[in-house]
C-alpha cells in the first residue's frame, strides 16, 4: 500500500514545480503587468519600428562596423560604435548574416539572458520600460547584467563589461574590497590578453578608440538636446558607485553591483536599467557567485578521527 501511495504521489510531485511556476500568474495584477510587457514589447516591434525605422539601432552599430576603421559616426548617431576594437573585431562574423537576421539571433541572444536572469518573472519585467527598449534597440545591458551573475563565478568574463562600456568594470572594485586577488588577477588578465591579441590585428583602431574617448569625455556627449542635464556627471556617478560597491563587498549585498554599475554608465540611456534584472538572481541563487576556482574544503571522513594539533 504504502508502495502503491508513492508511486501514486511521484506524477503529482512532478507537477507541483510547474504548478508552483504557473500559481504567479493567478494574479490579475501580475497577469495585467506582463500583459502589458508583452503588448509594449509588440508594439515597439510592430509598429513603432516599421515607421520610425529605429529597430535594432543599436544591433545595426555592431553589425556594420568597420573593424579597422569602427569610429567614424558621430556619438549617437545610427552606425555609432563606442567600443574597444577587440568587441568590433568579435562581431565581425555579423556580416555573413543579413541584418534582419543578425537582429533576430542577437536579440533573442538578449531575451534569454533574460529569462534566465528572471525565471518565471521574465513577462512580468516586460513591463518594465527599460528591458522591452533593450530588447527593441538590442544593446548589451543584458548581457552585462548576466555577466554581473556570473561574473563571480568566471571572472573572465568582466572582460565584457571592460571592453564594451569600460565604466562598469568598476564592478571589479568588489573583488579588491574583499581581497580576493586571484579572480581580480583573471579578469584582468583575460582583459589585457584580449586587448592584446585585438592590438595586434587592429593597432590605429586601439589608437583611434583612446582619441574617440577622450573627445567624448572632454566635449561632453549627446549635447544635442540629450537628457543627461538630469544626471550628476561621470566623475561624480563613478564615485558614488564605488562607495556602493565597498559597502556592499563589506556586508556581502551582490545586488548592489549592478546598481553600482547602472550608475557608472559612461552614458546614461533609458536603456542602461536593464542591468538591473541581475537582482533577483544575485539574490536567490547565491550559489552561482561562488568562484569555481576556489575549492571548497574537504571535510573529514568518516569515523577516522582527525590528527591533534
Amino acid at each position: 500500500m504504502a508502495l502503491g501511495m508513492t508511486a501514486q504521489s511521484t506524477p503529482a510531485a512532478g507537477r507541483s514545480p510547474l504548478r508552483a511556476r504557473l500559481a504567479l500568474y493567478r494574479n490579475p495584477l501580475v497577469v495585467g503587468c506582463s500583459g502589458f510587457g508583452v503588448v509594449l514589447l509588440g508594439w515597439l516591434l510592430l509598429v513603432v519600428g516599421p515607421a520610425q525605422g529605429t529597430i535594432g539601432f543599436d544591433a545595426y552599430a555592431y553589425w556594420a562596423v568597420p573593424v579597422l576603421h569602427p569610429y567614424g559616426a558621430p556619438l549617437g548617431t545610427v552606425g555609432s560604435f563606442t567600443y574597444s576594437p577587440a568587441v568590433a573585431l568579435a562581431f565581425a562574423p555579423a556580416h555573413l548574416l543579413s541584418f534582419g537576421a543578425f537582429y533576430v539571433v542577437w536579440a533573442g541572444f538578449l531575451a534569454a539572458n533574460l529569462v534566465w536572469l528572471t525565471r518565471r518573472y521574465g513577462l512580468l519585467w516586460l513591463a518594465i520600460l527599460p528591458v522591452p527598449l533593450e530588447l527593441y534597440h538590442a544593446n548589451v545591458n543584458l548581457l552585462l547584467a548576466t555577466v554581473c551573475v556570473l561574473g563571480f563565478r568566471y571572472p573572465a568574463l568582466w572582460s565584457i563589461a571592460l571592453l564594451t562600456k569600460v565604466t562598469p568594470g568598476i564592478g571589479l572594485l568588489w573583488f579588491v574590497v574583499r581581497g580576493e586577488w586571484r579572480p581580480l588577477a583573471i579578469a584582468l588578465g583575460a582583459t589585457a590578453t584580449i586587448a592584446a591579441v585585438s592590438f595586434v590585428i587592429a593597432p590605429g583602431a586601439w589608437f583611434d578608440w583612446i582619441r574617440f574617448l577622450s573627445n567624448s569625455s572632454s566635449t561632453g556627449p549627446l549635447d544635442n538636446g540629450s537628457y543627461q542635464w538630469l544626471f550628476p556627471p561621470l566623475w561624480l556617478r563613478l564615485i558614488g558607485a564605488a562607495a556602493l560597491i565597498v559597502w556592499g563587498a563589506r556586508t556581502d549585498r551582490r545586488w548592489v553591483l549592478p546598481v553600482a554599475m547602472t550608475i557608472a554608465m559612461p552614458v546614461i540611456w533609458i536603456t542602461s536599467p536593464a542591468i538591473l534584472a541581475a537582482i533577483p538572481r544575485l539574490r536567490r541563487h547565491p550559489e552561482e557567485t561562488v568562484p569555481a576556482i576556489s575549492a571548497p574544503p574537504r571535510a573529514s571522513s568518516p569515523g577516522v578521527p582527525r590528527a591533534a594539533t
